[in-house]
């Protein structure tokens, strides 16, 4: 099956404006934009057949093209990266068994994550997305504990059933946890890693419907799926120790500098 990943980027964040430009120091001291970092975690998937930068801003334009990336640029109005997707993969002539998202704020995924997602999507012909799934440590757990206490939002959880099925999303920390967990101790929270696989049929319909209250209320585009009605599966993956984050604030570059310095990412 065909696969497309698409890196959509936009510059007017809300959290943090430019965050696609924003400079991460690798182990070896080197300095890349977040979305070039994002563009070689795509780059290292195996089985991928394109890999675009999606993008409605000719700075990441620029700078995407710099360093050597495929950019497709996309209307100002498209409401998140899945929207984006769409676009994209519609400007391309369509085509793709299979689009991918990787979204260019996850420089620290792992190539595995999304092999097993495509993997999953292919194995689940009920499902029209999938989205991987990462079980936390008590480290994860306690540091997306210790931003919400903040006032940030520090990551996505995600609940689901025994088939895999998702049930919600939320950027609380969800389930409830009445106790708390060593570092190393697994426990019931599941960190939403953001990235998708879309169906191009159901990728394409997706701006066509409306944006529901949960959708609204949270900021996740996944969750205008479940309130339409469509099956959005759970991929469980495994870290292999590899640390992952997601940058969601400024106050996130340090701590993704300090895991990749820690892994030896250059």
């Amino acid at each position: 099956m065909s696969v497309l990943v698409v890196i959509p980027a936009r510059y007017a964040s809300t959290r943090y404006p430019g965050k696609p430009l924003a400079e991460l120091k690798g182990a070896s001291g080197v300095s890349k934009s977040l979305i070039e970092r994002s563009w070689l975690a795509a780059r290292a998937v195996q089985g991928v057949d394109r890999v675009v930068v999606a993008t409605d801003d000719d700075r990441i334009r620029q700078a995407a093209e710099g360093f050597g990336a495929e950019v497709v640029m996309t209307g100002t109005d498209c409401a998140n990266g899945t929207e984006r997707c769409a676009e994209a993969h519609a400007a391309l002539g369509g085509g793709f068994e299979i689009v991918v998202n990787l979204q260019g704020d996850a420089p620290l995924t792992p190539h595995w994550f999304v092999e097993s997602l495509v993997k999953g999507l292919r194995d689940a012909p009920e499902a029209e997305i999938a989205t991987p799934v990462l079980q936390c440590d008590g480290a994860a757990l306690n540091s997306l504990l210790a931003d919400r206490k903040a006032g940030r939002v520090g990551g996505t959880t995600a609940v689901f059933a025994q088939d895999h099925r998702a049930l919600y999303f939320s950027k609380e920390v969800i389930p409830y946890t009445p106790v708390a967990y060593a570092e190393t101790d697994q426990t019931p929270v599941f960190h939403h890693v953001g990235v998708y696989a879309y169906r191009p049929d159901a990728l394409a319909a997706y701006p066509t419907w409306p944006v529901g209250p949960l959708e609204q209320l949270e900021g996740l585009e996944q969750l205008r799926f479940m309130e339409c009605g469509r099956a959005v599966l759970c991929v469980e993956v495994a870290a292999r120790g590899r640390a992952f984050w997601e940058l969601n604030n400024p106050e996130d570059v340090p701590k993704i500098e300090g895991m990749m310095a820690q892994m030896g990412l250059e």
